[in-house]
């Protein structure tokens, strides 16, 4: 029987870090569902590959939705870690993401900043004009990138890094996300994945001291994969460069 491939892929490994390209619907960490997550997952990994006795320190540094695919940096390390918090808290790290709308968005690319006031019962944000009591400001830049049967590539690039921030912003200016009916798309995916893809980052090493860019592949999924038939001079002056 064929091995069953696991749900992400590493994209970068060294003592310090683990950087994965994980599939959709996977956790980063365990949540009350109690399904296994990447968490566990690389655990496991790493015992395996360097047979490690006892417990292995792995700790995510940032999250992903679970319907979002794409890159997520684990610290191996302790100082690791610490470095890496202190990288994203100083926003030192260049995060781009993709995302898939239905609506054109009403500027070719523009800064958008809100107001978010999350309530944790629902997991949801709402946005707002203008600071209100409990509210986080929001800011990121997007532009187009292309357009496929009805469809508008964006590349997104958040400022802040707030829960849900892309998806409430998106659906602020009338451009949910494909499948996110929690943010007013109008149906979900059958596997209720949504697309966003955590494209790129690009930041300083924390030990190393070196710049560090990874990106990652689409997920291997036929919508997706139509923007794969844009014009190759269209991708290359618009430097897409969709990579498994």
């Amino acid at each position: 029987m064929k091995k069953k491939l696991p749900p992400y892929q590493v994209v970068y490994e060294d003592n310090h870090l683990l950087i994965i390209n994980k599939e959709p619907g996977v956790l980063v960490q365990s949540d009350r569902t109690g399904d296994e997550s990447l968490v566990e997952m690389l655990r496991d990994y790493i015992k395996e590959k360097y047979n490690k006795p006892g417990d292995v320190f792995l700790h995510p540094v940032h999250r992903l939705d679970r319907p979002v695919s794409g890159l997520v940096v684990f610290a191996r390390t302790s100082k690791a870690l610490e470095r890496m918090n202190e990288i994203f808290r100083k926003r030192q790290v260049q995060k781009t993401y993709w995302a898939v709308v239905r609506k054109k968005p009403p500027q070719k690319s523009d800064k958008l900043v809100s107001w978010l006031v999350k309530d944790e019962l629902k997991n949801q944000v709402s946005t707002h004009t203008h600071e209100v009591p409990g509210s986080q400001r929001a800011e990121l830049n997007y532009r187009v990138l292309g357009k496929i049967n009805e469809h508008y590539l964006i590349e997104v690039e958040p400022i802040t890094g707030r829960s849900h921030q892309i998806r409430a912003q998106l659906a602020e200016i009338g451009c949910p996300i494909r499948g996110d009916m929690k943010y007013g798309y109008d149906r979900e995916t059958p596997d209720k994945k949504i697309y966003l893809h955590a494209r790129r980052l690009f930041f300083t090493h924390p030990v190393k001291k070196e710049p560090l860019i990874c990106k990652a592949g689409v997920p291997r999924d036929p919508f997706w994969e139509e923007f794969l038939e844009l014009d190759q001079e269209e991708i290359k002056d618009k430097n897409i460069d969709f990579l498994y």
